[in-house]
């Protein structure tokens, strides 16, 4: 697909690793019957962003995902992605017949990796995602986290330069979410890897993202940008939560989404 030089001038973001530029799906074939489910998006991901969408249901924040993962084309417009690509669901999505360590070696399998070196690489995996040791159990004998963090070593196992999350810790209790909050920032910013992570919290947007870009439906589309400038470094997500400038985030973004809700 074409690279859209328009949307990387529009943020001054050059190069970028993902490239959307006037996007849109439809569904439901033509006419009447047709459905606009993303309108006219052009947007830049450069290397090394932390880049969180928000939006109500329905807005196609994970039909963008899916264009940029290539499992699904758009009806106009261009997606360019110029890395390679992981993509954690909301969902584990683990093969229940294989064993933990089983799933990322068949991930490893299908990217080449030959095979005397795929229990090495699946330790490595486990243990970057705080699962050393837990290669011979079974998915199902995991906590609903723990299968999460499977899932991402699983991405993690094609070393991507570019990582796709759609609500990944959605269905994860309170502290085993903000543990995987962590985990996932801390990657970010040790590797350089690019990120677009797909989120309904406000909470979440602000504690990840070094942008957010809010989205409203009826056809989906982006209608605001908000930067978001916190020092990571010198807190960790928790801490985060307690800082004036958390707070003042957290109120401008939830400001921003009341008024795309009544877009």
């Amino acid at each position: 697909m074409p690279r859209s030089e328009t949307a990387e001038k529009d943020t001054g973001r050059d190069p970028a690793d993902i490239v959307l530029d006037g996007v849109g799906v439809r569904y439901g074939g033509k006419g009447s019957g047709a459905v606009t489910a993303v309108s006219e998006v052009s947007l830049s991901v450069g290397a090394g962003e932390f880049v969180v969408l928000v939006g109500p249901s329905g807005c196609g924040k994970t039909t963008l995902l899916r264009l940029v993962a290539g499992f699904e084309r758009p009806a106009t417009g261009g997606v360019d992605v110029r890395r390679t690509v992981g993509v954690v669901f909301q969902q584990p999505r683990l093969f229940p017949w294989r064993t933990v360590g089983g799933n990322i070696a068949f991930a490893l399998a299908r990217h080449g990796v030959p095979r005397g070196q795929r229990a090495e690489r699946v330790a490595e995996l486990l243990e970057r995602v705080g699962l050393a040791g837990t290669a011979r159990r079974r998915t199902w004998q995991l906590s609903g986290g723990q299968q999460q963090r499977v899932a991402l070593a699983r991405a993690l196992a094609a070393e991507p330069q570019v990582l796709l999350m759609d609500e990944p810790f959605a269905a994860l209790d309170a502290l085993t979410r903000e543990r995987l909050q962590e985990e996932v920032r801390d990657l970010a910013d040790t590797t350089g890897t690019t990120v677009l992570f797909v989120t309904h919290s406000v909470d979440e947007a602000v504690l990840l993202g070094s942008r957010v870009l809010v989205m409203a439906a009826g056809p989906g589309r982006v209608v605001a940008e908000v930067p978001v400038a916190l020092a990571r470094g010198a807190a960790d997500v928790a801490g985060l939560r307690t800082t004036p400038e958390f707070s003042r985030l957290r109120g401008e973004l939830a400001e921003v989404m009341r008024a795309a809700a009544q877009d």
